[in-house]
């Protein structure tokens, strides 16, 4: 089982805040994890290709053109504020 400083640890490196409770808890479900996984290494698996999804389909890309956009007024309108003919926002830094 994992221990309480094991998860304090890792809910440190993650600068998540849990009280005891929270602790206690988490513990119980990580063992609960990592027991499960140990239950997957005991399947045999030789001779099964490797699977990332079911469904067989690939990514289908579309080439990237530039277009006109004919209504570019409208547009600026719907920004909160507007200067010199172009959406003004806010500074994120």
């Amino acid at each position: 089982m994992i221990s309480k400083e094991e998860v304090r640890h890792i809910a440190g490196l993650a600068r998540i805040g849990m009280d005891d409770q929270e602790i206690e808890k988490l513990a119980v479900e990580l063992s609960a994890v990592l027991d499960w996984i140990d239950q997957l290494k005991e399947v045999d698996v030789e001779g099964v290709e490797p699977t990332a999804h079911i469904t067989g389909m690939e990514n289908r890309l579309r080439e990237d053109k530039a277009g006109n956009f004919e209504d570019k007024k409208m547009i600026v309108k719907l920004f909160p504020e507007n200067k010199d003919g172009y959406g003004k926002v806010k500074s994120i830094l």
